[in-house]
């Protein structure tokens, strides 16, 4: 894994990787390999509905997305369940098709979903195609993201409502 010199998102990232940035103290670049290399790998048998194709059916491997999050440190104190469940995840692929997943979904204290950056689809290592995001429980493969290119992890707060008048 390569470390960006900045705490921001770096402006490119090669094919076959994807930055990790966002409210974490270690933004990093990962790439297929380094997922395939660090992390324990993972099988899905996934069945999904498309709206152009209709049911897909493919085999996955790859580390769980929560797994490998954590190595850029999120910036929220893991003990305290509130401040973790206020974290987003905004997942892009290269073809400009984007997601966002909550932390709640993927920790094992709310529902622990197994969510997975695929290394292989069917056999086939995704090295030069890029990782994949996988919802194994999605019925509909919306949130699947192909060749993704950066996961952003933090929090968005909502505006303070002014005060009515009344």
């Amino acid at each position: 894994m390569s470390r960006p010199s900045t705490t921001s998102r770096p402006t490119h990232v090669r094919k076959g990787s994807f930055a990790l940035w966002g409210d974490v103290a270690d933004p990093v670049v990962i790439t297929v390999a380094d997922l395939r290399e660090g992390w324990d790998q993972h099988r899905a048998e996934v069945v999904f509905d498309c709206a152009k194709a209709g049911p897909q059916h493919h085999a996955f491997e790859g580390p769980l997305l929560r797994e490998v999050v954590t190595v850029a440190r999120p910036e929220f104190d893991p003990s305290r369940r509130k401040e973790r469940s206020r974290f987003l995840l905004a997942v892009n692929g290269d073809d400009g098709h984007h997601t966002v997943l909550s932390w709640a979904e993927i920790d094992a204290d709310f529902c622990g979903a197994p969510i997975l950056l695929a290394t292989r689809m069917d056999d086939e290592d995704l090295d030069v195609a890029g990782a994949q995001l996988v919802v194994p429980s999605d019925r509909c493969g919306a949130r699947y993201v192909s060749a993704v290119t950066g996961i952003w992890v933090g929090t968005c707060r909502l505006p303070e409502l002014a005060p009515s008048g009344d």
